[in-house]
């Protein structure tokens, strides 16, 4: 039988479910052009397919969307994953420099190879996969202080910051394709460019469940969690692959579009709490709650123009990261 605290949380994600669904309405309905909700819903089911407002909803609102559904969760998720892999708070793909790598590697495909779309998700993994290990053997050879994690991350940003902005200066037709990619934007998504990414994000993130044991006991400490009977140097390292995944293929389509990793799994915790089983999937879906619900304010606030997703997001998280540095200090993210 289940406990109060079960169904309550239950509750908490079947309230998240029913958000997603109505930011997700809006976010198809509201824009440069308003749409009425009805005929929103009438595309959706069916009932209205040859319309002009059809056409716009699923040519260009709908793949938006589904890329903002996507990139939140793949952050989120991936923010809840590195947090407890590194023991610190302050951890997201974002502070570590995760995204700057993934962001690097981009930049390094659409200089050298502009016209494929299908090798930015592989450059943006790489990227990713290549920094998350960069920070993790740092964070172990500077163990006595955790916060050395984040100052590592911002070290490590820096520098490829730099190397971003080198291509930049060479490549000039570079200049203008990056420069909404370094600000983080959902603008212009298509199907082409979503769906091998999208399909990426949902596989990764239903292995991250289904790992979710193994997350908590990682936890508890590594003594504690090899006596239970975890190989801790192997879920460290399958972690670190599915967070630089989900990191790296949402800045494929989505730029580097920042905090989302740090300040969702802080929200979920307080609501339901450190049980990985239940987080990560209520991270998932808040992360997606989160980008729609930014992305859709960017289009409405100055509407006919647009403010990128990622500089709305930036507005938001850059205080809680401030708040979190002063109150936390990089607290082990069980304590």
């Amino acid at each position: 039988m289940k406990t109060k605290r079960e169904i309550n949380k239950g509750l908490i994600l079947a309230g998240l479910l029913c958000l997603l669904v109505l930011v997700s309405i809006l976010s198809l309905a509201f824009g440069s052009v308003n749409i009425p909700v009805g005929t929103v819903v009438q595309s959706l089911t069916g009932q209205d397919t040859s319309s002009r407002w059809a056409f716009i909803i699923k040519t260009i609102r709908m793949p938006r969307t589904i890329a903002g559904i996507a990139a939140g969760a793949a952050f989120a998720t991936a923010g809840v994953l590195l947090q407890g892999v590194m023991n610190n708070s302050l951890a997201s793909p974002n502070t570590i420099g995760v995204n700057s790598g993934a962001g690097f590697f981009v930049m390094l495909s659409m200089m050298c190879f502009s016209d494929n779309l299908f090798l930015k998700p592989v450059f943006a993994f790489a990227g990713a996969l290549v920094t998350s290990l960069v920070i993790l053997g740092l964070a172990f050879l500077a163990e006595k202080s955790r916060a050395t994690i984040v100052l590592a991350g911002i070290a490590v940003s820096s520098f490829l910051s730099a190397g971003m902005n080198m291509m930049k200066t060479l490549d000039s037709d570079l200049t203008i394709n990056a420069t909404q990619f370094l600000i983080g934007t959902l603008s212009g998504s298509t199907y082409k460019s979503i769906t091998v990414p999208v399909i990426g994000i949902f596989v990764a993130v239903i292995l991250s469940c289904l790992l979710s044991k193994a997350l908590n006991l990682l936890g508890l400490g590594d003594g504690v969690a090899r006596s239970l009977g975890l190989n801790v140097d192997l879920f460290r390292i399958i972690f670190v692959i599915l967070a630089s995944c989900l990191a790296g293929l949402a800045v494929s389509f989505g730029g580097l579009i920042g905090f989302v990793g740090l300040i969702v799994p802080h929200i979920c915790r307080s609501l339901i709490g450190h049980d990985a089983r239940v987080l990560l999937p209520a991270a998932g879906i808040s992360g997606a709650i989160f980008v729609v619900a930014a992305d859709l304010l960017g289009r409405v606030l100055f509407a006919p123009f647009e403010l990128p997703v990622g500089i709305i997001l930036s507005i938001c998280g850059a205080p809680f990261f401030i708040y979190l540095l002063l109150r936390k200090g990089g607290k082990r993210v069980n304590a």
